[in-house]
């Protein structure tokens, strides 16, 4: 009986993980993509990222820095 109660912890703790992961990286994308579109293509002349370019960006500066 205890088994059983042990594997639905573990299932619903790791749906909450990866839910949670996934709000992060929404909420850290949507100010990287809104910043990068007011200052970059301005100063720099660089073209305008989407959504999922922003995330991409936010994985990379983590893979580099950390």
């Amino acid at each position: 009986m205890f088994r059983v109660l042990d594997i639905k912890n573990k299932i619903h703790l790791a749906f909450v993980a990866i839910v949670s992961m996934a709000l992060i990286a929404i909420l850290m994308a949507l100010p990287t993509m809104l910043l990068w579109n007011w200052l970059m293509p301005v100063i720099f002349g660089l073209v305008k990222i989407s959504f999922w370019q922003a995330i991409g960006l936010n994985l990379l500066t983590d893979i580099f820095f950390k």
